[in-house]
Parts: structure tokens; C-alpha cells; sequence
């Protein structure tokens, strides 16, 4: 798999495709409505990118940025094949992943300056922000919409995108240099394999799921997969935050018939499956008790 994520034009989303999955992706762009694919690394760097785009002589015109407007490049590239391999080699780091291309500069101007923040409003933002990131589900884009949106009323402080988008871009890379000393499996990471299994055998298992419990509860019977499923578990994004915060993680569980006894052999099912992961889970078999995953370090990997 590639530590990579791929948006589509009609906004699919790919998490670590294979290579055989990109190369899919580049073959089928071209139609109205799918003529381009934008490939970011796991985590996400802010303004690193490469894309394609299927153009309507039959060329692909593929682009990569290093980082700043003055860092994007422009070639073309005659068949898929060749943007296949060339992403593949960005998207795993090789050193000469850009060899044998003319690389044109765009010629976009450098960033323009973006005012301070006055410095309430700046640790304000910050705090929320850091909060969120330490969940770990949230994309540099969602945290710019919070920051800017939902901490600060605009009437009370008004934050421009830019001024949003600096401020987590900034908190975003100190994140990445944390997650750069952790090894090893994380329990954040156990506990999405856990829901991995559980959502291949018939329990719809999603993480960080809405709101609240009724938002949840209202809508996981919608999740794909959910006509074919027993049951489902899942815990809402108030759950994450105090599981980050270094509580107990509570999961929400149930069957799709309404019937206890489903709604008991389901939670026999998530418990089992946490623990085969090797995590601590309080349950008393009682279908009408949350589940608990206890003595969590939480330590959530970015992806963007």
C-alpha cells in the first residue's frame, strides 16, 4: 500500500491504495465529471501535492508543489502508464521520482502576507485546535473551517481563512514531528482494526461517528453494508474527545432487529474482537451498558 490519499473529481476518496489501485485511478480519469486526480502523502503536508488532469487532446497534464505557489510544476505525459509510475515513485519517496520529465514552472506568485491574530484569539484557536488533533480524525480543511467558523463567533472575532489556515497548518507540522518518535502500534490503531474485522463480519463498526448518541443511533441503519449486517457499533465524536483526554472510550453498540438478545451478542462480538487486539475493555454483558475500552493511550496518527 502507498502512504498516500487520492481525490477524485467526483469525490471519491482513497485511503492507501496499492499501486495497482493508482495506476486503476489514472486509467479511468477522462470522463465529464472524473478528468482528474489530486494525490496528498499520510500525513498531509501542507501544499505538497502532486495531480493529474485528462485533457481533452489525450494528454495528461500532471503537476506537482513543493510546498509554496513559486514551487508548482507543469509537464505532460502522453499514457497512463507513465503517470502511474511517476506518482507511485512521488508517492513513495523515491529521490529520482521526477527523472526523465520537463518540468515547467507555473509561474504562481509567492503567498501574499497574512495579518497576526491578536493573541486571545490566537490561543483561543490554537487550544481548540490542538484539542482536535490529538483526536486525530479531523483534515487540515475541516480544522480551518473550526477555526476560523465555529470557536469565535465572526461577529465577536472575525478570522479570515488565511489567517485560519496558517494557524493549523503551523499546529498540523508540530503534530507530524510528534507522531515522527512514536513506534510501534498505536491503540487508536488497534481499535480500527478491531472495527476493521467487525465490519467485514457483519457489524457496521464506525469510528469518531457523528455528534452524539442520537445522531449516531439515527443514522448508522444508513452506513453501507448496514442491510446485509447483524449489528453495529460505533462511538461519536464527544466519545473521542474523552478517550484523547485520557478517559475511557465509550461504544455505542446495538442489533438492527431491536431485539436484546442480538444487541447482546453483538457487544459479545465488539468485545471479543477488542480484546483480541489486545486492548482492555469493561463490559458486563448487560445490552443495555455501553462498552468501555479503558487504559488507552491515545495516540491517533494523522492522515489529512
Amino acid at each position: 500500500m502507498l502512504d498516500i490519499t487520492v481525490q477524485t473529481e467526483n469525490w471519491e476518496r482513497h485511503v492507501r491504495p496499492s499501486e495497482e489501485d493508482l495506476a486503476g485511478l489514472v486509467r479511468r480519469i477522462g470522463a465529464e465529471g472524473d478528468r482528474f486526480v489530486i494525490v496528498q502523502r499520510i500525513p498531509d503536508l501542507p501544499a505538497v501535492f502532486a495531480q493529474v488532469w485528462h485533457a481533452d487532446d489525450g494528454d495528461y497534464r500532471l503537476e506537482h508543489r513543493a510546498g509554496a505557489p513559486e514551487l508548482h510544476f507543469e509537464t505532460r505525459v502522453g499514457t497512463p502508464e507513465r503517470v502511474a509510475g511517476v506518482l507511485t515513485a512521488w508517492a513513495r519517496g523515491d529521490a529520482d521520482w521526477d527523472a526523465g520529465l520537463v518540468w515547467e514552472n507555473m509561474g504562481f506568485p509567492p503567498a501574499p502576507e497574512v495579518p497576526e491574530l491578536p493573541d486571545e484569539v490566537r490561543e483561543g484557536l490554537a487550544a481548540r485546535v490542538r484539542e482536535l488533533l490529538v483526536c486525530g480524525y479531523e483534515d487540515r480543511g475541516r480544522l480551518t473551517r473550526i477555526a476560523q467558523e465555529e470557536v469565535f463567533s465572526p461577529d465577536e472575532h472575525p478570522v479570515s481563512r488565511e489567517q485560519a489556515e496558517r494557524l493549523v497548518d503551523r499546529l498540523w507540522l508540530e503534530r507530524v514531528a510528534e507522531m515522527s518518535e512514536w513506534e510501534g502500534t498505536t491503540d487508536p490503531e488497534r481499535i480500527t482494526a478491531a472495527f476493521q474485522r467487525l465490519d467485514a463480519a457483519g457489524i457496521v463498526a464506525r469510528e469518531n461517528f457523528t455528534c452524539c448518541r442520537s445522531c449516531g443511533i439515527g443514522e448508522i441503519g444508513a452506513e453501507d453494508g448496514a442491510e446485509e449486517a447483524r449489528g453495529f457499533v460505533f462511538f461519536h465524536s464527544q466519545c473521542t474527545e474523552g478517550a484523547a483526554n485520557g478517559g475511557p472510550l465509550h461504544l455505542l453498540y446495538g442489533g438492527f432487529d431491536g431485539s436484546a438478545e442480538t444487541t447482546a451478542a453483538v457487544g459479545g462480538e465488539v468485545v471479543e474482537a477488542l480484546r483480541g487486539r489486545g486492548l482492555t475493555v469493561e463490559w458486563d454483558g448487560d445490552p443495555g451498558q455501553s462498552i468501555r475500552v479503558t487504559g488507552l493511550d491515545w495516540r491517533r496518527r494523522l492522515v489529512g
